[in-house]
């Protein structure tokens, strides 16, 4: 049962934050409007795309990223001032445990966490499509890949020179399927090649195809084809955010294709995969150490409060990015590299508590 200073402490919790979450992105979008109006003025994209499309998808993917951060500053600041204005000097005196006084902390943090979960889980990936399909529509330069090579299931390997978004188009197409006795069955080159969006179907030009069989070989050549492959240009040519526009189901079952191709990307994709569980979850361990580290008044006022504050989260970042990188260039598994800052700051939670005690 919620007492009143529960309620009281719990109301200033999520004031702080949604306030912080306000004013943070108001600049994050302002400075974002001036650096892309121009591009957004020269591609004449519509006003209501820029609002609805862009901003509000925008401002609920950033805002949902730093929202851990910004739990942790907004907890410092608030009860920083509080401890400022011996607001906490009469719950010290109570006599009460420090857990009592930092359970209504757990279940502001516990609300913004489940929010963030649902928002990472099923609505900011629908979000990012349509941020994301705005910006390839209106800003960002057209896909371009050069010089790709894969593997599909079934021993079919695809190879092309260039591939460029702006016209579709596929150059030096060359499909090649391979049997269990590891030797060629058949082979298609083609001049050009684009794939008819939404479908696995193909049209191929200037293309030469032979088909292995002993003792006869045949040889086809001619000036187009309409085929069909397993695969489609989305499998082949993908920004490395792509990942940010699917669910969760569509992303494992993306994994599990790309690990079948035995793609390069896989690491990018298990990272985000982890990082939409393991991210909100940072929310209980930011809000132990924010308490810990601001609910004693000091000298130097709420400043000092917010400059360990403020070193504690780049400590958490540069943690992060090393677990990160590790993950992508040394192979260290996505889920450990993902979930270990949480682990170590956990430590340094229940140390800083433990501190705070005294």
């Amino acid at each position: 049962m919620l007492k009143i200073i529960d309620k009281y402490i719990i109301g200033k919790f999520l004031g702080t934050f949604f306030f912080m979450l306000g004013i943070i992105m108001f600049f994050a979008v302002v400075f974002d409007v001036s650096e892309k109006l121009s591009e957004f003025i020269d591609n004449e994209a519509p006003f209501s795309e820029i609002v609805f499309k862009y901003y509000v998808n925008f401002v609920l993917f950033y805002g949902n990223m730093f929202s851990s951060m910004i739990i942790f500053i907004s907890v410092i600041w608030f009860t920083a001032k509080m401890a400022q204005e011996t607001e906490i000097i009469p719950i010290w005196f109570s006599g009460r445990p420090i857990t009592r006084f930092i359970r209504p902390y757990i279940v502001g943090a516990t609300i913004l966490m489940i929010l963030s979960l649902i928002l990472n889980h099923f609505i900011i990936p629908r979000a990012n499509k349509v941020r994301l399909d705005f910006e390839e529509k209106y800003y960002r330069d057209r896909m371009h890949v050069e010089e790709y090579h894969a593997e599909f299931p079934n021993n079919e390997v695809v190879y092309f020179s260039s591939y460029g978004g702006e016209d579709n188009l596929i150059n030096d197409f060359v499909v090649e399927k391979w049997g269990k006795d590891k030797k060629i069955t058949n082979f298609l080159k083609a001049r050009t090649a684009s794939n008819v969006k939404g479908t696995n179907r193909w049209i191929l030009t200037d293309y030469y195809e032979r088909r292995v069989g002993y003792p006869n070989d045949e040889l086809i050549e001619k000036q187009k084809k309409d085929t069909i492959f397993q695969f489609t240009i989305e499998d082949m040519a993908q920004r490395d955010n792509i990942a940010e526009a699917m669910t969760f189901s569509q992303l494992t079952r993306h994994i599990d294709r790309e690990s079948k191709k035995g793609s390069s990307k896989i690491p990018f994709f298990e990272i985000e995969l982890h990082q939409r569980t393991s991210y909100p979850f940072a929310a209980y361990i930011l809000t132990i150490i924010g308490v810990a580290v601001s609910s004693q008044k000091k000298r130097g006022g709420i400043g000092i409060n917010i400059a360990i504050g403020l070193g504690i989260v780049f400590i958490y970042i540069f943690v992060m990015k090393v677990a990160t990188v590790a993950s992508i260039k040394v192979g260290f598994p996505a889920v450990i590299a993902v979930w270990i800052p949480n682990f170590i700051f956990t430590f340094v939670a229940l140390a800083v508590y433990r501190f705070s005690q005294k």
